[in-house]
């Protein structure tokens, strides 16, 4: 259901995205967004309401730690992998955010195969 609301626009919907924080010219999904030039990280995010599909890898921690803190001034919706063992998903998500699980595994970019891993959204909102 999560991979379907992705894919037709029905998270869009649900939050109205304002901004894409980790873009390309090619995959973003708001008219205004920042690339990896721009870097989202260093940008102001509050009073937004922010889609970000972060690179993937040791720095998403930061990523992940940013969207925590930005949740007192806006929205912030996520997809990430569903790393539940990490200190990152502990200190920043559990207990601070609401979790939707993905079923299965996604296939990014066309690819033939998924993802070895499982992926999540993770909401912050303005509480």
């Amino acid at each position: 259901m999560i991979i379907e609301q992705i894919k037709n626009g029905k998270l869009n919907e649900e939050f109205r995205f304002t901004v894409d924080v980790a873009a390309s010219d090619d995959n973003h999904k708001t008219a205004f967004y920042y690339t990896e030039d721009e870097n989202g990280l260093v940008q102001d995010w509050s009073e937004e309401s922010v889609w970000c599909n972060p690179p993937y890898g040791r720095g998403i921690k930061d990523w992940v730690e940013k969207a925590a803190a930005e949740q007192s001034s806006g929205t912030v919706v996520m997809l990430i992998p569903a790393r539940t063992d990490t200190a990152w998903f502990h200190d920043y998500i559990y207990g601070r955010a609401e979790i939707r699980f993905i079923r299965g595994r996604l296939k990014f970019g066309g690819h033939k195969n998924a993802a070895p891993f499982p992926n999540m959204i993770v909401i912050w909102r303005n509480l």
